[in-house]
C-alpha cells in the first residue's frame, strides 16, 4: 500500500517520470476506495473529495508535495519565518501544471476547447467562466482560485461537495487562459434558478448542516467547529423542483485549522 511520503520522495527524486506517475495512481485509487484518507480530512468530510474526483485527488497530493517541499527545504534551520502563500501558490501551480501534462489533464487553448466541447459561455466573474449547452444537466466552469493558494482552491472543491452534495463539483482537468491564469476545469450540476432564497431559508438550511450565522445575523458567512463558508448571500438559488429545494451552487469554504501548510 502506498503512503504519501512514497510519493514525496519520487517526485523529489524523479519527477513526473512514468513510474512515478504509477505510484500517484496507486493512492488516489487508495483515497478514492477509503482505504488512505488525506491528513487534512476527517472520514465525513472524505466524502466530498471522491465527488471530487481522481484528478482533485491526485492535483491535492502534487499540492501538499508542493507545499511542504518548500517548508522543509529553504527555510529549514535557516532561521528564516515559513514561505509565503506566493511561494508555496506558485510552486503548486507550477507542479500541478507538469503533473497534468504528463497525465493529459491539461487543457490548451481552452476557451475555444471548452466552448466546441461543452457550449457557450453564459457567465463569467471573478472566479469562474461558465459554460452551457442547452438541454445540458451540467454547467462547465473554468475555476481560477480566490484563495491563498492552489491547495486550498482544491479542498474549498472538496469541502463544498461534502456540505452540499447536490450541487458537486467534479474536476476534469486544468489550463491557463489567455491572460496566464491558473483554472481548475469542472463539472457541476445545472440548477434552473426559479428565485433567490431568503436569508432565513439559508440560515435553516446551514443549520441544518451545523452552521451558524458569524457575522451579526446578516446571513454572509456561516462556521462550523472546522469549516468556514463565506459570501453566500451571492450563491442562495433555489432549483425548479417539485419541492423547491435550495441549491447552493457555490460558495467561499475554507477549513479554520491555521496548521494546514499550503
Amino acid at each position: 500500500m502506498r503512503c504519501i511520503q512514497d510519493i514525496y520522495e519520487a517526485i523529489a527524486q524523479d519527477g513526473f517520470t512514468e513510474s512515478t506517475l504509477q505510484k500517484i495512481d496507486e493512492l488516489v485509487n487508495q483515497i478514492e476506495n477509503g482505504s488512505t484518507d488525506l491528513p487534512r480530512f476527517n472520514l465525513r468530510e472524505h466524502s466530498g473529495i471522491c465527488k471530487a474526483g481522481s484528478a482533485l485527488v491526485g492535483a491535492s497530493i502534487i499540492a501538499s508535495y508542493a507545499g511542504r517541499s518548500l517548508a522543509t527545504s529553504s527555510y529549514a534551520g535557516s532561521g528564516q519565518a515559513s514561505p509565503s502563500n506566493w511561494e508555496i501558490d506558485e510552486l503548486q501551480e507550477k507542479l500541478i501544471e507538469q503533473w497534468a501534462k504528463a497525465t493529459r489533464l491539461w487543457v490548451e487553448d481552452s476557451d475555444n476547447t471548452i466552448r466546441k466541447g461543452f457550449g457557450p459561455m453564459i457567465a463569467e466573474g471573478a472566479e469562474a467562466k461558465v459554460y452551457y449547452r442547452d438541454g445540458a444537466p451540467a454547467v462547465l466552469k473554468a475555476r481560477a482560485s480566490i484563495y491563498s493558494t492552489t491547495q486550498k482552491a482544491l479542498d474549498a472543491i472538496a469541502l463544498h461537495n461534502y456540505i452540499f452534495p447536490e450541487t458537486a463539483m467534479h474536476v476534469i482537468g486544468f489550463t491557463r487562459d489567455t491572460d496566464g491564469l491558473f483554472r481548475i476545469i469542472l463539472t457541476q450540476p445545472y440548477v434552473r434558478c426559479l428565485r433567490l432564497a431568503t436569508k432565513e431559508e439559508i440560515d435553516e438550511l446551514v443549520a441544518e448542516k451545523g452552521f451558524r450565522d458569524n457575522r451579526a445575523g446578516q446571513g454572509v458567512n456561516y462556521i462550523s467547529d472546522r469549516i468556514v463558508l463565506e459570501d453566500m448571500h451571492q450563491f442562495r438559488r433555489i432549483c425548479n423542483s417539485p419541492t423547491l429545494s435550495i441549491r447552493i451552487c457555490n460558495s467561499k469554504t475554507t477549513n479554520k485549522d491555521k496548521k494546514i501548510i499550503g
